[in-house]
């Protein structure tokens, strides 16, 4: 019987074989080459094992300054300094990267404070100025000084100035007026006398037209009075407040009353420059010179002046000034010089 065979009367008997039924074996051929073991279809590595995934924490991210980088910054913003607020910002953002969205928030707030606030004085201002009659908002200075010597030599000196300016919305007003007398042994030696009122007309903050009126008086340069009527273009080259420079030029008209010559209509080209420099918080350096070129005759002035505060509206000031006069009489020194000391109350 064949395992086959047995294998199936097993079965229909009930009765499990006890081995697994074979093929019959086939007779080989001799003459049947022997077939080469075929070769695995597919090479599957095995799988490689996965690790176990970690637990997910989340920590939440810092967006706020610390208490001590804020309160710095708070401390800097209540002081109103802009230029504190600025360095204490860029500190705070360095110091704690993760608050740098609320440093900016908190100093824009404080620009935004500062400008409003800023836009509404210029806004009271402007009401002010509106509202003033034109002798209202005033400001300038009073100097005075005085030399006396006795002795062999027996001299008086005084010397008295003013100065006004007002500053409209679109006009600005100044004026100003000195005048200088000194008497030697009875006899005078100085006496000098000018003064001035000039209307500017703003286009913007720096560009403006002028007019000028003024007269002059000084018997000792030739001229017994002198008046001048002119015009022309000024800029402010610096603004800041610190330091202020002021150039204008443009043409004039003179009349000229000479003691010993004719009197004179002339035409003439003008140029002054005006500069203030705050070098200190208690000194300031003062430069006002001015050049009149006409036909047959040219004169200038200036005034250097230093002054340093004392106390209140008073400081002192120590000038120096230079006349020139092309066109002196016959004998007289073209230049005068004079150099003094006065006391200066600002309102």
């Amino acid at each position: 019987m064949t395992p086959v065979l047995a294998f199936v009367l097993l079965a229909q008997a009930g009765q499990p074989p006890l081995i697994a039924p074979h093929p019959p074996v086939m007779a080989a051929d001799p003459m049947e080459p022997v077939p080469e073991p075929l070769a695995p279809i597919l090479d599957i590595p095995p799988a490689p094992q996965r690790p176990l995934p970690l637990p997910r924490i989340d920590v939440a991210r810092p967006t706020e300054l610390p208490p001590a980088v804020r309160a710095m910054l708070d401390a800097a913003i209540a002081s109103g300094d802009a230029q504190a607020v600025a360095t204490v910002t860029k500190l705070a953002k360095q110091a704690a990267p993760w608050g740098a969205r609320q440093a900016e928030g908190l100093k824009d707030g404080f620009d935004k404070d500062q400008a409003d606030k800023k836009a509404l004085a210029e806004r009271q201002r402007q009401e002010r100025i509106k509202s003033a009659s034109f002798f209202d908002n005033w400001g300038g200075e009073v100097e005075i000084g005085a030399a006396r010597s006795t002795g062999n030599t027996r001299s008086l000196g005084l010397y008295l100035a003013a100065k006004g300016e007002r500053e409209g919305l679109q006009v600005r007003h100044r004026f100003n007026a000195r005048a200088d007398v000194q008497e030697t042994n009875n006899v005078t030696t100085t006496e000098r006398v000018i003064a001035a009122y000039q209307p500017n007309f703003k286009f913007d903050d720096r560009l403006y037209a002028y007019g000028l009126a003024q007269y002059e008086h000084d018997r000792f340069l030739g001229y017994d009075s002198r008046y001048t009527l002119g015009g022309g273009i000024g800029y402010t080259l610096f603004t800041g407040p610190k330091l202020k420079v002021d150039l204008e030029g443009g043409p004039a008209v003179r009349y000229s009353n000479y003691i010993e010559e004719p009197d004179k209509t002339t035409v003439a080209g003008r140029a002054s420059v005006a500069l203030r420099w705050q070098i200190a918080p208690t000194a300031s350096l003062t430069q006002d010179a001015a050049l009149f070129m006409e036909a047959g005759n040219t004169n200038a002035s200036t005034t250097l002046a230093l002054d340093t505060k004392l106390f209140g509206p008073l400081k002192t000031r120590i000038s120096y000034n230079v006349q020139y006069e092309r066109d002196a009489p016959a004998g007289r020194d073209p230049v005068d010089t004079l150099t003094r000391a006065t006391l200066v109350y600002s309102f």
